[in-house]
């Protein structure tokens, strides 16, 4: 079996491969690490089987749908799991067989009321259910801290203690354990009693993930991030850099800048001559602002973010020589370029 381990910052993802079928099967992907799952997976002429999350992620954005679509392979998920997308849905005992790779689901809730564990014979991936040295959080979205103390003490640690433990989080860098280490040493095990287990767990008052919201609105609707909204919108937009705009600019500049911010950050400096469109109102103003489409536009806002969906929507619109600004003011003025005030 070929096996490798993925990692984005704390977060941790599997690929499996069986070396007779070159069938594969991966574990709660990352949307960053899209390209070296397709690499990987190409330089082992591992056809990919199945994609498994382990449940709803609410710390990090999966990729299960994008790879899904990109390389014709189903999406795995509990049959509670909320996404959309979730081709193939899994009850308590179903099995995933790709060549001699035999992955058995394992409902664990509490975590997540989706959460699941997928156990081979000597390893089990256990998502956010059990951490190296920790377990999963149980106040979240359908987080449950009972059911959580059922499905580590009534399932999950019945399997045999060698069995390895791939988790799909840790932060120390540690690959993985085993779940005689756990039982032995992992404060959250050593309460064994339901209501002191229950109490710890209500009690650990953590800090909500920096992309909850955002991650469980993509994860459980199989939405785009807005990286991947502003991703798909550069690919369709050029940009000019800042030393060749501020090259341009003068009296005879052919260019339009159109500056997208609020008015009270346009007043207080603005590139010379730029025209004040702001975001909001750019669809139900631009007719009578451009009535040229043929003109040469460069959008601008405070960090370079929202020029860009600006530029590709203009461009939507017919506005076919839009471009916008790598950077933003903030960006110019940092550079020492010159900012007009309005009057």
């Amino acid at each position: 079996m070929l096996f490798e381990t993925f990692t984005a910052g704390g977060c941790r993802s599997y690929v499996l491969g069986c070396t007779t079928s070159c069938a594969a099967i991966l574990i709660d992907p990352e949307l960053s690490l899209i390209d070296h799952y397709r690499g990987y997976l190409l330089q082992n002429g591992l056809t990919l089987r199945y994609i498994v999350d382990t449940h709803t992620h609410a710390d990090h954005f999966s990729a299960s749908r994008q790879l899904g679509e990109m390389m014709g392979a189903p999406v795995v998920m509990h049959r509670l799991a909320a996404a959309p997308y979730a081709d193939l849905r899994l009850d308590d005992g179903d099995m995933l067989i790709a060549g001699a790779l035999k992955l058995t689901a394992m409902h664990t809730p509490g975590h997540t009321r989706d959460s699941m564990c997928v156990v081979m014979a000597d390893r089990v991936f256990t998502g956010d259910t059990l951490l190296i040295g920790g377990s999963g959080r149980t106040d979240l979205p359908s987080g449950d801290p009972h059911e959580l103390y059922e499905s580590l003490f009534d399932k999950l640690l019945r399997l045999p203690g060698e069995t390895l433990v791939y988790p799909a989080h840790d932060y120390k860098g540690r690959s993985h354990s085993t779940l005689a280490e756990e039982i032995a040493s992992n404060p959250r095990l050593q309460k064994t009693e339901r209501s002191a287990f229950v109490a710890m767990m209500r009690d650990l008052d953590l800090a909500a993930p920096t992309h909850l919201t955002e991650a469980l609105r993509t994860n459980m609707s199989g939405g785009k991030t807005v990286a991947e909204l502003l991703a798909a919108a550069a690919r369709g937009v050029p940009f000019m850099s800042m030393v060749e705009l501020n090259g341009r600019l003068g009296d005879n500049c052919e260019l339009v800048v159109i500056d997208l911010r609020e008015k009270e950050a346009f007043e207080a400096g603005h590139i010379r001559g730029a025209r004040h469109l702001p975001r909001g109102q750019l669809e139900l103003r631009v007719n009578g602002e451009l009535p040229d489409p043929t003109v040469r536009i460069i959008t601008c806002c405070e960090f370079g973010k929202i020029s860009i969906l600006a530029a590709a929507t203009l461009r939507e619109l017919g506005y076919m020589r839009a471009t916008a600004l790598d950077g933003g003011v903030s960006a110019w003025r940092q550079a020492g370029y010159a900012l007009e005030l309005s009057p």
